[in-house]
C-alpha cells in the first residue's frame, strides 16, 4: 500500500499533464504575414474552454455579383483556424448595426447570440461557413473552421517543399511540383502564383495556407497520378487526364469570367471530400474530352461539401466530349451536399443538378443523395437534357441512363421549371428515379396524396418531362 499510493498519484499527475497538453494543442490560429491583403469589415476571435480570446486575421477575397446581365466584383472576407473539441467564435461587424445574422449552411442549425454589434456561436466539429450580416451575401465572412493538421512533414526532408510564414512570389507566377514531393503550405503562408502538378505522380499539397485570390487557376493537376490536395485555399482547382486524385477540405472562391471551381476533364477515380466552392462559373463539373485531355470519366465522387454558384451551375456533368470517338461518363456520386445558391439568367445554363449530354457522350450510373438545396436566386432545381448546343458541341449526346436522386430537399420559392428532355428516338433519357424528393416539405411520389389522377407526378414537382424520356419514377 505504501508503494502503491505514490505510483497511483504519479499516474494521475501524468494523465493531468497529458490532458492539459492535449487541450493546449487543440486550437491553432495563424497570424497574417506582412503584406497580406486584409479586410477590416469583420473582427474575428476564437477561444476554447473559456480561455483567452485569440484574434483571427480577416483576409480580403473577391466574389461575383450578377445584376441583370452585368457582373460586379465585390469585396468579401475570409478567416480560418484549426481546432478539435469545442470552440466559441466571436464575430464583430464594423459596417453598421447588426439587425440580423445568419450562418449557413442552414442545415447545420448554428444559433447565434447578438450583443454589442457582435455575434457569438459555438462549434463542436469542423465546418466551412458563411456568416451573413443583415442578409448581405456579397460582403459576407467566409469562415473555415478546419480540423487540426496532423502529421506535419519534416521541413528538412529532401522530399518536402516547405512554404513557411510569409509571402512567396514565383518566377513567371508558376511553381511546378515534381513527382514524389510533399508541398507544405503553412497557415501563415501566401503564394502569389499557381501550383502546377503536371505529368507527375505521388504528390501531396497540404497545409492551411493559400494561393492568393489574385491568382487565377490557383491549383492545376494534369496528366498525373496519386495526388492529394488537402486544406488549401485557392481560386480554382482543376483536374485533367489524371487518375487517383483526392481533393480534401479545399476552399475555392473565384470572381472572374470562366471561374469554374473544381473541373474534372477525362479523369478517373477522383474524390472530393469536405470541399467548399463559391464560384463565378460552375462550381464542379465532370467533362470528357476537353482542353487537350482525351477520354471519358469514371468513379468521380463529391461528398460532405458545400456549393455556391454565383454564376451557372453548382453541379454540371457532360456537355464536352469527342464526337468522332464517343466518350462515356459513368459512376458518379454526389452525396451529403449543401447547395447555398444558384444564379443564372440564361435558360440553357440553369440547374442545381445538371446533366447535359453533348458531343455524343453517354452518361450513366449517377447518384445524387442527401442533397439540401437552399432557396437560390435564379435557376432550376434539376436539368437533364440530351441536346446539341452549337456554341460548345459538334453533336448531340448519345444518352443519359440510370440516374438516381435520393433524399433531395429543396426549400424555396425561386426555382424555375425544371427540365427533363431527350433528343430523339435514338438519343433518349432512360431510367430516372426520384426517391424521397421533398419540395417545401412535401414528398413528391407517384402515390402522393392530393395528386389528381390525370396529373403527371412531375407536374406536382414543377418538372417538365418532354419527349424521348423512358422510365421516370417518383417514389417515397
Amino acid at each position: 500500500m505504501i508503494k502503491f499510493k505514490p505510483t497511483l498519484l504519479f499516474i494521475f499527475l501524468l494523465i493531468s499533464i497529458v490532458q492539459e497538453a492535449s487541450s493546449a494543442e487543440s486550437l491553432t490560429t495563424y497570424p497574417a504575414p506582412k503584406g497580406a491583403i486584409l479586410n477590416d469589415v469583420f473582427d474575428v476571435k476564437v477561444r476554447q474552454n473559456g480561455e483567452e480570446w485569440q484574434d483571427i486575421p480577416t483576409y480580403l477575397i473577391k466574389v461575383d455579383e450578377v445584376r441583370g446581365s452585368k457582373h460586379t466584383v465585390e469585396n468579401a472576407s475570409m478567416s480560418f483556424f484549426d481546432f478539435e473539441g469545442e470552440v466559441e467564435v466571436q464575430v464583430s461587424y464594423s459596417s453598421g448595426s447588426i439587425n440580423t445574422a445568419k450562418i449557413r449552411p442552414s442545415s447545420y442549425g448554428i444559433q447565434t447570440q447578438l450583443k454589442d454589434e457582435s455575434i457569438t456561436f459555438k462549434l463542436d466539429q469542423p465546418r466551412n461557413l458563411s456568416v451573413e450580416i443583415n442578409g448581405d451575401i456579397f460582403h459576407n465572412l467566409h469562415l473555415f473552421a478546419n480540423p487540426l493538421v496532423k502529421n506535419v512533414p519534416d521541413k528538412n526532408d529532401p522530399n518536402v517543399i516547405w512554404f513557411g510564414p510569409g509571402i512567396h512570389d514565383f518566377e513567371n507566377e508558376k511553381y511546378l511540383v515534381p513527382s514524389g514531393k510533399t508541398v507544405y503550405v503553412d497557415g501563415s503562408a501566401i503564394l502569389r502564383g499557381q501550383l502546377l502538378v503536371h505529368d507527375a505522380y505521388d504528390v501531396k499539397i497540404i497545409g492551411r495556407g493559400m494561393v492568393e485570390h489574385t491568382v487565377k487557376m490557383g491549383i492545376h493537376i494534369a496528366n498525373s497520378k496519386n495526388i492529394l490536395i488537402d486544406g488549401i485555399f485557392c481560386t480554382q482547382c482543376a483536374t485533367g487526364g489524371s487518375n487517383h486524385v483526392t481533393i480534401r477540405n479545399v476552399k475555392s472562391i473565384s470572381y472572374y469570367g470562366w471561374g469554374d471551381g473544381m473541373n474534372v476533364f477525362a479523369s478517373n477515380n477522383v474524390l472530393y471530400d469536405r470541399v467548399f466552392c463559391r464560384n463565378s462559373d460552375d462550381c464542379t463539373t465532370v467533362y470528357a474530352t476537353r482542353k487537350g485531355f482525351t477520354g471519358g470519366c469514371s468513379n468521380i465522387t463529391m461528398q460532405n461539401s458545400t456549393l455556391w454558384a454565383d454564376v451557372a451551375h453548382p453541379i454540371m456533368i457532360g456537355i464536352h466530349g469527342n464526337s468522332d470517338d464517343p466518350d462515356t461518363i459513368r459512376n458518379l456520386t454526389y452525396k451529403n451536399i449543401d447547395i447555398l445558391d444558384h444564379k443564372e439568367m440564361q435558360i440553357d445554363y440553369q440547374g442545381c443538378m445538371t446533366i447535359n449530354a453533348g458531343d455524343n457522350n453517354l452518361i450513366k450510373d449517377v447518384l445524387f443523395e442527401d442533397i439540401r438545396v437552399e432557396d437560390f436566386r435564379e435557376g432550376q432545381l434539376v436539368n437533364l437534357r440530351i441536346f446539341y448546343n452549337e456554341k460548345y458541341c459538334t453533336a448531340p449526346g448519345l444518352g443519359i441512363e440510370n440516374i438516381t436522386f435520393r433524399n433531395i430537399d429543396y426549400n424555396g420559392n425561386n426555382a424555375n421549371l425544371s427540365i427533363i428532355a431527350g433528343y430523339n428516338q435514338d438519343r433518349k433519357i432512360k431510367n430516372i428515379l426520384f426517391e424521397n424528393l421533398r419540395i417545401n416539405g412535401v414528398i413528391i411520389s407517384d402515390d402522393m396524396d392530393g395528386k389528381p389522377a390525370w396529373y403527371k407526378t412531375s407536374d406536382m414537382a414543377r418538372f417538365f418531362v418532354g419527349e424521348h424520356v423512358d422510365g421516370i419514377e417518383f417514389r417515397k
